[in-house]
């Protein structure tokens, strides 16, 4: 079998050749009459007519026969047969050409008449053809055979031609969001943008990743949430807006997790998030119906169905079930450090009580729940930015969405008194200050907005890359994300 390095100087040399011969292999210009697709669905009308039509695509198979060449083309819309035929419909010197310089993996454009073989295959005889792009390296033949898996994902366009069902995934990927998008813009939202580079990275516990620029002399940080940005779009007297976008965290990677991800978030004025949940339920199940063509799917082998009404639970009962809490309300940091241990869950020294007791709950609590569940009343400390419980101080009027044992929605009641929000803070802060490098800065510029007023409000934010995971049964987050971060190739 030839080398990689054989096979491209083969290419090379018919590259060098075809250019002594006045042919351009990389021409600017090309024509296409119809796509495949529409060629395959028009078929029958186009083959009556009996008139040549114009085709592209790249080259998937040869199979020559002696005067005779089959083969495969695909212009990322469907798949043909062509065929062509020493000294019918076509010059000697064209065939000829076509046998001497196509390789599987060329983008050519060919030009002939339609007909259907005797074995019922709808075909396209060559009378013309033309180079429009050579390729030197050859496609891989058993892509998914390679023992390297992370070399599918550092060559996505190699595993995207080998696997129609990973293209198909990103494709769907494609339909979900549109959905989503489509849901905000029915109901009055309105599409924004914010900075990617923060001075300070708010919105979430998370720790950034750190920039400089050099003109303004001065450090930056690669958002790790819009939050904060887009509620004071809210103060600035929008009502409804949300954003589709990345973010980055500087977090470790496994299966759901990647540093660079796509979320979605919304945020509505004069709402809460008791209003939001029916919203947010609502919207999922929508979109489920939509693109899944029923109200249940399959993930990780279970069934989850959307057409019930979502579980609703608090998150302090979850870990009383669950995990064996008795006193998940009052646990001190001692004591919670020694359940961790008892369990098996890792922490730092400055972690927080919140943050330990977090860390339980997702080994211990988060994957029994398979049906969309809705957790409620998280410590306040857990969540910096949203508004208290008027039920109960020591708790936040939010919630999350766990599907399929995955974490795909948070939300709340966005805090709005600038007083308690700047408490918060500076909380955080000390936190921060004990070691805890995801602990929320103290953002006095949000505060400031704050004080000049923001109404009462809603927010939700969806993990987009989670999301398609659930509605594609698929157990990798780095399987939906075409370009997901990989440690970098010595």
């Amino acid at each position: 079998m030839a080398s990689i390095d054989d096979i491209r100087a083969n290419r090379i040399k018919k590259l060098s050749d075809m250019r002594g011969k006045g042919i351009d292999p990389y021409p600017a210009e090309s024509h296409a009459d119809y796509t495949l697709a529409e060629t395959v669905e028009k078929f029958d009308k186009l083959s009556k007519n009996k008139k040549p039509i114009s085709l592209v695509g790249r080259v998937l198979s040869l199979r020559p026969q002696g005067a005779v060449v089959f083969f495969n083309f695909d212009d990322g819309t469907s798949k043909f047969q062509g065929f062509i035929k020493k000294g019918e419909n076509i010059s000697d010197e064209q065939f000829d050409a076509f046998q001497e310089f196509v390789d599987i993996g060329d983008f050519i454009e060919v030009s002939g008449k339609l007909f259907t073989t005797t074995r019922g295959e709808k075909t396209i005889q060559i009378g013309e053809w033309k180079m429009l792009a050579k390729s030197l390296r050859p496609l891989p033949e058993k892509w998914h055979g390679l023992q390297d898996v992370e070399e599918r994902f550092r060559k996505r366009f190699l595993d995207l031609i080998a696997s129609p069902e990973v293209k198909a995934r990103f494709v769907m990927r494609s339909s979900i969001v549109s959905e989503l998008r489509k849901n905000l813009d029915k109901n009055g939202f309105i599409e924004v943008e914010t900075p990617m580079l923060q001075e300070l990275a708010g919105g979430a516990s998370a720790e950034p990743f750190k920039t400089h620029h050099n003109a303004l002399g001065a450090d930056f940080y690669l958002r790790i949430a819009p939050e904060l940005y887009l509620k004071k779009l809210l103060i600035g007297g929008f009502p409804k807006v949300y954003e589709i976008g990345r973010n980055f965290r500087n977090e470790g990677i496994d299966v759901t997790h990647n540093p660079e991800f796509t979320s979605l978030e919304y945020y509505e004025s004069f709402s809460d998030s008791v209003k939001q949940r029916a919203f947010a339920e609502k919207t999922l199940k929508a979109v489920v119906k939509k693109v899944a063509g029923k109200s249940t799917i399959t993930f990780d082998n279970q069934t989850i169905d959307f057409s019930k009404k979502f579980a609703v639970i608090s998150y302090l009962d979850l870990l009383s079930r669950y995990a064996l809490i008795a006193n998940p309300e009052s646990i001190t940091l001692e004591e919670i450090k020694l359940k961790a241990s008892q369990l098996g869950v890792k922490f730092a020294p400055g972690d927080s009580v919140e943050k330990i007791m977090d860390n339980i709950y997702k080994k211990t609590c988060r994957p029994k729940l398979i049906q969309p569940t809705f957790i409620i009343d998280y410590p306040a400390n857990y969540l910096p930015l949203a508004k208290r419980s008027k039920n109960n101080p020591k708790l936040v009027d939010a919630f999350q969405l766990v599907i399929g044992g995955l974490e795909t929605v948070k939300a709340f009641t966005e805090l709005n008194d600038p007083i308690d929000q700047s408490e918060r803070f500076a909380n955080q802060e000390k936190n921060k200050q004990m070691g805890d490098k995801e602990a929320q800065p103290n953002d006095k510029d949000f505060v400031e907005a704050l004080e000049h007023g923001m109404p009462p409000a809603g927010g939700v934010g969806i993990g987009i890359d989670r999301l398609i995971m659930l509605l594609t049964d698929t157990k990798n987050i780095r399987e939906v994300i075409l370009f997901p971060t990989l440690r970098p190739k010595q």
